[in-house]
């Protein structure tokens, strides 16, 4: 294959508003698509994309939009190679049928699985700029590594402009992006719990998808999600890890938030105590001369215009976008969560317990949800997903371990069942929340788990009566703080 060099992004003005990648599908190409069309940018989550892919033909691919970003993937073979295996015209027929399983990643390879999360990628990012110009970007966890490269390529198939990576140290995606725009074989360095040293994966794009690529792709610019000025400072000494800017989120925002610096203390409703040393210093972050955006409760004009006055280039905001129409979340969560905020019955619990990562993850309290204990303990235990699963040294070589499947597996790979405790599925939890859903022997269905910022004080200015609002909406109510700032800068 020739050598091939990215092409230099095109300068642009910084967006002041940044939406959140939020959950599995919930920050969908139709949410991205939206704000990016309102001149910011909109962000897709690249969090298990070759599921949702794979469940969205199966259930008939309604509007035909993933087969139309299938007959743009520059490697037809392979695009028509899923749509044979996944693609059912008429859908799943009766409630019993379940999802077609998808090949697993895995720390040593599987070119199945890798080109899934290809594709998978590759549709989001492709329908997200459709027909327009705007600013697309793409939001994955460091902690899902198996998935890194694979996923990022597929997004830079499809001109992706942003890369945000958090849930971890993002160190060495700066580099990875470069050489993957380069279509270049490159090297993802995974942890295994029980090895001195990580393990060297190989991804080799142009081996794995066996036809030819485009001789030249732009490489987004990467973004790095911290929560604190010292890791931001730390990935901006070298020239290998320095991102093109930062995202400093806060515990407010929704999803997984960074525990608390020091030892975890708990208040009386058992959720993580935050203190000044959470806070970030935007003083430090300004001399470190890359620009940044706050992220948690900064959905207010007033926030946005506090936020550029102390130097940032502006906001991230997920929740008001998480409940608006073009939001992925099934329709009826999102009525039920804006019922509920309107009168003051909502509760968003900050849970130590229920990501398997440990990282501590909000909560929406919602009736026939993951977050009654009932629908909880009622659910099977089971593990046939494994975005969070971690690799781990055994006696007979390298397994996968995740602290939400069945506790006889855990232990049975060295795990303590004390670990196992509270853990939730967010994979099968997730999807379901976006109307994906696995359907279980004997008519069951796996149930949702709803997660949302805990500040929903935004909820008066767009929706005072719980009615329905868009990502537009969201946009130009924010951008009134933008003229705020930019007149007392002008006076």
């Amino acid at each position: 294959m020739p050598q091939t060099t990215p092409t230099a992004p095109t300068p642009t003005r910084l967006p002041w508003l940044i939406q959140g990648g939020m959950g599995v599908g919930v920050s969908g190409w139709r949410l991205a698509r939206a704000v990016s069309l309102e001149g910011q940018l909109g962000v897709v989550s690249g969090t298990a994309l070759d599921v949702v892919l794979a469940r969205v033909l199966q259930t008939g691919d309604p509007g035909g939009h993933a087969r139309r970003a299938l007959a743009a993937f520059p490697v037809p073979a392979v695009a028509q190679a899923a749509l044979n295996r996944y693609f059912r015209p008429d859908g799943l027929g009766d409630a019993s049928t379940p999802m077609r399983s998808v090949p697993r990643l895995r720390a040593t390879g599987g070119d199945r699985a890798d080109v899934l999360t290809v594709l998978g990628n590759f549709v989001e990012v492709w329908l997200a700029k459709e027909g327009h110009d705007g600013l697309v970007g793409v939001n994955y966890l460091e902690k899902v590594q198996l998935a890194t490269a694979p996923a990022m390529f597929g997004a830079i198939l499809a001109g992706v402009d942003h890369v945000l990576v958090g849930a971890g140290v993002p160190g060495q995606i700066p580099a990875l992006a470069s050489r993957l725009a380069r279509c270049e074989p490159c090297v993802t360095r995974i942890s295994v719990e029980g090895d001195e040293e990580p393990l060297e994966h190989l991804f080799d794009p142009a081996a794995l998808l066996g036809g030819p690529l485009p001789g030249s792709l732009r490489r987004p610019d990467v973004l790095a999600i911290v929560s604190l000025p010292v890791l931001a400072a730390y990935l901006a000494r070298a020239d290998a890890t320095r991102p093109d800017g930062f995202v400093i989120e806060t515990s407010g925002a929704g999803g997984h938030s960074a525990p608390p610096r020091g030892p975890m203390r708990l208040d009386t409703a058992g959720e993580p105590v935050y203190g000044p040393r959470d806070l970030p210093d935007l003083t430090t972050m300004t001399a470190l001369g890359l620009p940044f955006w706050l992220a948690g409760g900064q959905a207010s004009p007033e926030a946005v215009a506090a936020a550029r006055a102390a130097g940032a280039a502006g906001v991230q905001i997920g929740s008001a976008f998480a409940l608006c129409e073009e939001s992925g979340m099934a329709r009826h969560l999102r009525e039920e969560l804006l019922d509920r905020a309107r009168t003051g019955t909502l509760r968003v619990r900050n849970d130590p317990t229920a990501s398997p990562t440990s990282f501590p993850f909000k909560v929406a309290e919602l009736p026939g949800t993951l977050s009654e204990p009932e629908v909880a303990e009622a659910r099977h235990r089971i593990c046939d997903l494994g975005f969070l699963r971690t690799p781990v040294r055994g006696p007979r070589g390298l397994l996968y371990r995740c602290a939400a499947e069945p506790v006889a597996a855990y232990v049975r790979k060295g795990g303590d069942a004390a670990a196992t405790a509270g853990r939730q599925c967010l994979c099968n939890g997730l999807l379901a929340t976006i109307g994906l859903a696995q359907r279980r022997p004997g008519g069951r269905t796996e149930p949702p788990l709803v997660t949302i910022g805990k500040d929903l004080s935004f909820l008066p200015a767009l929706s005072p009566d719980a009615s329905p609002y868009t990502a537009a909406d969201v946009v130009r109510w924010l951008a009134t703080g933008v003229r705020t700032a930019g007149a007392r800068t002008s006076s």
